[in-house]
C-alpha cells in the first residue's frame, strides 16, 4: 500500500508552484503576456549552419549534403484562405461571420485549422498592429467599413478575398506573424472557451476545443514554444480529471519539453509536481522528475504556491 511518503498517494503532500498567478515583475514576461521574449529556434531562423567555405567535403559530398537538407528542413509556411460567409442575427445587431481555414503549405496537412471571425475582429487586430507596426503594415490594405451595403453577396465575396489577402500579407512580415496580436487573433477566442469550459469542469468540452486549437498554435509558435505551456498544461488537467493518466502524461511530456530548463517559470514547479504523481501512478520513472524538482527548490527555496489545476483555471479570465 502507498504510503503518504511517495507521490500518488492521497496524503502526500509534495512541494508544489512557487508562483502567484497574475502578478508579474517588471522586465518578466508571462506565457500569455503581451509581448514574445527573444526569438529562439524557429521555422524560418536567419543562423547559417551551411558548410564553412573552407570545408574539405568534395562536390560530390557537397551535393549529398545539401539533398539531405533540403529533405530535413522543411520551414512552417502557412496558407489563409476564407472559405465562406454566413450572415449571423444577434440580439442588437446584424453581422457576416467568416470561416478562415488554415493550413501548412509544403505538404499534407492533417490538422489543419477551421475558425470564425467577424469584422470587428478583423479591425480590432488592424488596430492593435497600427499601435506596434505602423511603418511595418503601412501598405497593408484593410477593407474599410461602410454604412450601407455590407450583407449584399457582392460585398460579402468582396471581403472575403480582401481579409484572405490581408492575412496572407501580414503573415508574409516576420514581425506580424512572430507578434501576440497576430497569434492571439487566430487562437485566443478558442482557448478563451477552452479554458473557461475548464473552470466550469466541462473537461471534454474543453479538450475537444484544444484537440483543434493546439496544432494551429504550435504552428504558429515554432519561435517560442513555452506560449504552448498553458495550453498543455491545461490538457494535462483535462484528461487527468477525466481519469485517463496516460493522455495526461503524454501531454506534459510535451509541456516539459516546451518549457526546458526554464526553472523561473510560474508552471515549471506545479507541472514537475503534477508529472511526479502521474508517473508514480502508472509505474514510470518519478525519481529522476523529483530529482529535478528537488534541485530547483534547493537553487531557489519557496512556499508552497498553486498546483497545476489552480494555476491553469486563472487562465483566460478577461
Amino acid at each position: 500500500m502507498a504510503s503518504a511518503e511517495h507521490p500518488g498517494s492521497p496524503g502526500w503532500t509534495g512541494p508544489v508552484a512557487p508562483c502567484t498567478a497574475g502578478t508579474k515583475t517588471k522586465g518578466e514576461v508571462s506565457a500569455t503576456g503581451p509581448d514574445l521574449p527573444h526569438p529562439g529556434p524557429e521555422e524560418d531562423s536567419d543562423a547559417d549552419s551551411s558548410p564553412s567555405p573552407n570545408s574539405s567535403m568534395t562536390t560530390r559530398e557537397l551535393q549529398e549534403y545539401w539533398r539531405n537538407e533540403k529533405c530535413c528542413w522543411k520551414p512552417i509556411k502557412l496558407l489563409f484562405e476564407v472559405a465562406s460567409a454566413r450572415i449571423e442575427e444577434g440580439k442588437a445587431s446584424k453581422f457576416v461571420m467568416y470561416q478562415i481555414v488554415v493550413i501548412q503549405t509544403g505538404s499534407f496537412d492533417s490538422s489543419k485549422a477551421i475558425l470564425e471571425r467577424r469584422y470587428s475582429d478583423f479591425e480590432r487586430l488592424q488596430k492593435k498592429l497600427l499601435k506596434s507596426f505602423g511603418e511595418e503594415i503601412e501598405d497593408v490594405a484593410f477593407p474599410k467599413k461602410r454604412l450601407m451595403g455590407n450583407f449584399t453577396q457582392e460585398m460579402i465575396s468582396e471581403r472575403k478575398l480582401a481579409f484572405k489577402e490581408y492575412l496572407s500579407l501580414l503573415y508574409a512580415i516576420r514581425c506580424i506573424r512572430r507578434s501576440r496580436d497576430f497569434i492571439d487573433f487566430l487562437t485566443r477566442p478558442e482557448l478563451k472557451e477552452a479554458f473557461g469550459c475548464l473552470r466550469a469542469g466541462q473537461y471534454t468540452k474543453a479538450l475537444d476545443i484544444l484537440v483543434h486549437v493546439l496544432p494551429l498554435l504550435e504552428k504558429l509558435t515554432a519561435h517560442w514554444r513555452v506560449l504552448m505551456v498553458p495550453a498543455l498544461c491545461a490538457t494535462l488537467v483535462c484528461h487527468r480529471e477525466l481519469e485517463r493518466p496516460l493522455e495526461a502524461f503524454a501531454a506534459g511530456q510535451r509541456a516539459l519539453e516546451c518549457l526546458g530548463a526554464r526553472e523561473g517559470h510560474c508552471y515549471y514547479v506545479p507541472l514537475l509536481d503534477a508529472m511526479i504523481r502521474l508517473a508514480y501512478s502508472l509505474g514510470k520513472d518519478f525519481v529522476s522528475l523529483q530529482e529535478k524538482l528537488e534541485e530547483c527548490q534547493l537553487r531557489k527555496p519557496t512556499s508552497r504556491g498553486f498546483t497545476l489545476k489552480e494555476l491553469t483555471v486563472r487562465e483566460y479570465l478577461c
